[in-house]
């Protein structure tokens, strides 16, 4: 097994080459074809986030990140193995990997909603990902069959995918009208592949990345603004022509929050899913008197995952740029992404 390890916070990968470990119960092995880079995996190997307003940065070694550690938690793989009561695997099929297992025992976990978990077994983050040429993975349930879905461009789904499909359900009250997106990275664009086939109007995508903002542009978006723009707020509208019920933060940071939280009307609503860091800028006082609800939304369930895959292959969903790199080539796709050179998603392909 060869896969590429966050062995200290901050320090470049380390690779690492050790026995396949002999399968028990109902674990099953993948030979990785596809695991996606994404924007959380730079927060994993930096070792935490930022919280604003002068807070101590929030660790993840605190949290129960533990290293050694193998990164990767969109992917894609071929069922090579299965252990002695993995009944439902079958050899040779490619599958996608649900990663946002929990304890599997707790009311959360029985309602389906693993991803809520608080004893959360993420793979990539708690477990060891896709970093790697080969995954073990608890139980066959979490395996869901791509049906004929390209394996390189569909491993985002496993995170990009159902974050923003989970997201933009908690919108669907406003898709009959523009909705306001901010960051037109990984996420953005997904989402915005996203919107048209659940019915939504359009979208008005914002980012200070005038390549991003190109790219938003030949997604789909049906208008792009700079956030950066001193009247950034002020083009949002021009360009909605109408009220816009409805935000999607993708980036999470002190101004796209504020300017999401402004440009809404009364009753809107801003879903944030961004973990880039910061501090609450909204004054408390606008929140009741213009009854705007502001929600997270973190990845997604099982059952959403499946909902996804089944939305793609019924829409046709054009995937989102991605750029294949062999898997020796972590350390600088994890650069490339953190200096903001990413269009879309880098993907592993060992």
């Amino acid at each position: 097994m060869k896969s590429f390890r966050v062995s200290g916070f901050g320090q470049p990968l380390s690779e690492d080459n050790r026995p396949t470990p002999e399968l028990t119960g109902t674990q099953v092995l993948l030979r990785v074809k596809a695991a996606g880079i994404c924007h959380s995996d730079l927060h994993i190997w930096e070792g935490g986030y930022e919280l604003g307003h002068g807070r101590k940065k929030l660790s993840l070694a605190d949290r129960g990140v533990a290293l050694p550690l193998t990164m990767g938690h969109e992917t894609v793989g071929e069922i090579v193995a299965a252990g002695p009561d993995a009944k439902d695997a079958k050899i040779g099929d490619v599958a996608l990997v649900y990663p946002w297992i929990g304890c599997g025992q707790c009311a959360v976990c029985r309602e389906g909603d693993e991803n809520m978990c608080l004893k959360p077994r993420f793979l990539g983050v708690y477990c060891d990902g896709g970093y790697s040429d080969e995954l073990i993975v608890p139980h066959p349930r979490y395996l869901l069959s791509l049906d004929g879905l390209d394996p390189v461009t569909a491993a985002p789904y496993a995170c990009s995918g159902v974050t923003t499909y989970s997201a933009l359900k908690k919108l669907e009250f406003a898709f009959d009208g523009p909705i306001v997106m901010f960051g037109a990275g990984g996420l953005g664009l997904m989402a915005l592949s996203l919107l048209k086939a659940m019915g939504g109007k359009g979208a008005i995508m914002v980012d200070i990345d005038a390549r991003k903002r190109e790219a938003a542009e030949q997604a789909g978006a049906m208008a792009t603004v700079d956030g950066a723009a001193p009247d950034a707020l002020e083009q949002i509208a021009k360009k909605a022509g109408a009220p816009v019920r409805g935000a999607l933060d993708l980036v999470g940071n002190s101004q796209t929050a504020q300017l999401g939280f402004d440009c809404l009307t009364k009753g809107g609503k801003l879903v944030i899913v961004g973990l880039f860091g910061g501090g609450a800028p909204w004054a408390l006082p606008f929140i009741p008197m213009r009854a705007i609800t502001i929600q997270g939304s973190y990845v997604g369930n099982l059952r959403e995952t499946q909902e996804l895959l089944d939305l793609v292959r019924a829409n046709k969903i054009a995937p989102i740029p991605v750029t294949p790199l062999p898997l020796p080539k972590a350390n600088e796709a994890l650069m490339d992404l953190q200096k903001g050179r990413l269009v879309g998603r880098a993907v592993l392909t060992p």
